[in-house]
């Protein structure tokens, strides 16, 4: 009865012996450490956890005390996986008999994470909506004063002076539109992201031949609905930034990988979606400061001198017009931005 309790449960659960090694697990372990019970019946736990920190020291003095003892956010590496981050529990039944429970912590800390990416977009877009309003008054004032100026000037050297105040207002204004992202309602059409994959990277062949692009598709992916000008300027944002990166550093053989893959049961933010395309930029630059992290999709953030810091902070938005996010791991020698779009946007 108990293990048939245990057997329904979406928590892991796995059954060890006094010498710490496996003799039952539920259905949920097998899906969490994709391995059968038969295939591991009898492995030591550690070979089979691949913990960071040994887990058997900490069961160890669990059985030993005979006392429960819980672990928050431990890093473990299931046989053939990638690293995972859980918490674990263990209960000693008896002298011979210990209970691991196992609660997989990466999703909900990447919820967390795009929740907060997400709040942090909204408060960016805001803070820019009024920033411009405060902006592009003056500005406007400033341009009509000095077309009024331009009219009376019978000195061309003198209507020169007038002429750069006029164009330099123009600049700014044309900055402060661009630090709002598109502001134009999309397009929602039936899209397929491979032709807008293949427009960013003839373009980017066509500006850097040198680089190296390597194609990874799923062919099975559905057409979703958007704007296909705006995801190809979403992307192209993000590939250039990649090539930049790559080409400052003066990397000997640069590689661009563009990849594509549908995540099923998919939660962005806080709202779950049934299907979610996933197309990652990665590449074998230097890989971003950890300073500019945090910031990276900021407007006026930029990790080189001459950037404008607008390219990631404009991929951003159209990414959110069409319910979507973009993503960024990131250490020397590879960073990885992924762009996650819903398969079944809403029409706002």
């Amino acid at each position: 009865m108990h293990q048939r309790l245990l057997e329904h449960l979406t928590t892991a659960v796995l059954l060890l012996d006094g010498k710490l090694q496996v003799r039952w697990m539920n259905p949920a372990a097998e899906a969490l450490l994709a391995v059968s019970l038969s295939r591991v019946y009898g492995s030591s736990l550690e070979t089979l956890l691949g913990c960071e920190d040994s887990i058997d020291d900490v069961l160890a003095k669990a059985r030993d005390a005979f006392h429960p003892f819980t672990q928050r956010e431990a890093r473990i590496t299931p046989l053939n996986q990638e690293p995972l981050t859980v918490d674990y529990t263990v209960t000693p039944l008896s002298a011979d008999e210990l209970l691991l429970e196992v609660e997989p912590r990466d999703r909900l800390m990447q919820i967390s994470r795009e929740e907060a990416l997400l709040t942090r977009q909204e408060t960016i877009k805001i803070l820019a909506r009024g920033l411009a309003h405060e902006v592009k008054n003056p500005l406007g004032g400033i341009r009509g004063a000095a077309q009024l100026l331009e009219r009376d000037l019978d000195e061309p050297g003198l209507r020169e002076f007038t002429r750069i105040i006029i164009e330099e207002v123009d600049r700014l204004r044309d900055l402060v539109d661009s630090m709002l992202g598109p502001n134009r309602v999309i397009k929602h059409e039936s899209l397929n992201i491979h032709r807008v994959l293949e427009r960013v990277r003839s373009l980017l062949l066509a500006e850097h031949p040198d680089i190296t692009i390597i194609r990874n598709y799923d062919p099975s992916l559905p057409p979703l609905s958007g704007d296909e000008s705006q995801m190809i300027q979403a992307l192209l944002n993000v590939a250039r930034n990649a090539v930049q990166a790559m080409t400052d550093a003066q990397v000997p053989e640069p590689e661009l990988i563009l990849r594509t893959r549908a995540r099923r049961q998919f939660t962005l933010g806080a709202e779950r979606h049934r299907l979610v395309c996933e197309v990652t930029v990665s590449d074998n630059g230097p890989g971003i400061p950890e300073t500019l992290r945090e910031t990276l999709f900021y407007p006026m953030v930029s990790g080189r001198a001459e950037g404008s810091g607008l390219g990631l902070s404009i991929a951003q938005s159209i990414l959110h017009q069409h319910q979507g996010l973009i993503e960024c791991e990131s250490r020397p020698g590879h960073t990885e931005f992924r762009l996650l779009i819903p398969l079944e946007t809403r029409h706002d």
